[in-house]
């Protein structure tokens, strides 16, 4: 594993577009530790009720701070990692979760492969609306209230000026029949020198 040290794979983009499932199946293929936003999130809150959207809000914050201690910690070893993550950029929430990802990456010589899962936000809103009813999704992760289309084409599209340098690999996931996840897992492999 020599050869994939100091890479991170980055699996950002628009809610429901399917990230999670894609860096926990590229996760198990090439062996490299994951850390997955919501599931952080989840695991920070699992003894915890929220309240609110707001409360919701203020643990997404604390969520992402205890993954880049978690992130800066690994990328103390040298080793890869996979960080997936509806990372906002700059001017949308208190925090810029893209300069703060930039800053460790720079910090640590880290170069980093970004797949940035984009959509049909009417098509993605659908599927979000369906996954909020499910008990997986969890409480720590669920809005609490029906989220207009407006509402959610909004977040989404906030999330277009995530840039933390390195190479950038645009998923279209509106149709999941219609993306290469084989061609995409190869690429990732090809970026950490593996396989």
């Amino acid at each position: 594993m020599e050869n994939a040290k100091r890479k991170a794979i980055i699996i950002q983009g628009y809610l429901a577009s399917g990230k999670s499932t894609f860096a926990q199946r590229l996760s198990g293929e090439l062996q490299i530790p994951c850390l997955i936003k919501d599931t952080f999130k989840s695991a920070l809150c699992s003894s915890i009720t929220i309240a609110d959207r707001k409360e919701s809000s203020r643990f997404s914050t604390v969520a992402f701070d205890g993954m880049m201690y978690v992130t800066e910690r690994m990328f103390e070893t040298g080793f890869p990692i996979l960080l997936e993550g509806n990372f906002v950029p700059g001017g949308v929430k208190a925090i810029d979760e893209a300069a703060v990802l930039y800053s460790l990456l720079h910090r640590y010589g880290y170069e980093s492969l970004t797949f940035q899962f984009r959509g049909d936000t009417r098509v993605l809103h659908r599927r979000f609306v369906e996954r909020e009813k499910t008990p997986e999704r969890g409480q720590a992760n669920k809005i609490g209230t029906a989220v207009s289309y407006e509402d959610f084409d909004c977040w989404c599209h906030n999330l277009d000026a995530f840039d933390v340098g390195g190479e950038v690999v645009r998923v279209d996931t509106t149709d999941f029949t219609k993306v290469d996840f084989d061609g995409l897992a190869e690429r990732a492999g090809r970026f950490l020198e593996i396989g």
